[in-house]
């Protein structure tokens, strides 16, 4: 059945057509409504070394060189970044934070990069929140930065690393306001349409076959040559 046929079909069944259309309108609507909205807020985090350096000297009376931790950038920051993305990216970590799978908040850590082979790129750190509420999103946030910091105290406490060398994370961005994000909702409202909008068009044809069917049905069998023809052979 080609483009003309198919309209001549919803035209002249337009009493079903149009109910249909209707129909698969507000199943897009009630979906639409159904589907719940997602706040994202998002941070970033930087690892720096402090004023004094990765090292402590053996003679502690002496004066050290004060550096620009914002200068002295190494391949150390960027590995420690990466273990706490690591470390905070698992599910005991989420359950811990209140937010265990299922949950309707959850969270991605990322050094900005969502490909697993480019994670050792710089000493950032990305948290990106994600509730079903604005103030979810943000608390969330806030948590795993503050877990970001305590994971990295005690990483580097457990290797018994000076005290005066500590890494420390500053917030580079704080959690930005919330953000609806409403691309799920757009696209599971546009399936259910385009399923409904099937299904209407569906049901047209099959009350047209139903009505061809009754049509043929209901020809009186004189409008056949063969029936007329069947007294002429009786003797």
């Amino acid at each position: 059945m080609d483009f003309w046929q198919t309209i001549l079909v919803v035209f002249r069944r337009w009493y079903v057509a149009l109910p249909a259309f209707l129909l698969s309108i507000l199943a897009a609507v009630g979906v639409y409504s159904s589907v719940s909205r997602t706040y994202v807020s998002t941070s970033v985090l930087v690892l720096t070394l402090p004023t004094t350096g990765s090292s402590q000297p053996a003679e502690t009376n002496k004066p050290r060189d004060q550096i620009n931790p914002l200068l002295n950038f190494d391949k150390g920051l960027s590995t420690s970044a990466t273990i706490l993305i690591q470390a905070i990216s698992t599910p005991e970590t989420a359950a811990e934070l209140g937010v265990p799978a299922g949950s309707d908040t959850w969270f991605e850590v990322t050094n900005g990069s969502s490909n697993p082979e480019l994670l050792i790129t710089g000493p950032f750190i990305f948290i990106q929140g994600n509730s079903g509420t604005a103030a979810g999103a943000v608390d969330i946030v806030r948590k795993v930065e503050e877990r970001a910091r305590v994971e990295l105290t005690n990483r580097q406490r457990e290797v018994q690393a000076p005290s005066s060398t500590y890494i420390t994370a500053v917030e580079v961005v704080a959690p930005t306001a919330p953000e609806a994000k409403g691309g799920s909702r757009i696209r599971s409202a546009g399936a259910a349409f385009a399923l409904a909008l099937f299904l209407s068009l569906a049901a047209t044809f099959a009350f047209e076959s139903v009505m061809q069917v009754r049509g043929r049905r209901a020809k009186p069998k004189s409008d056949h040559p063969e029936a007329a023809l069947e007294p002429s052979l009786q003797p």
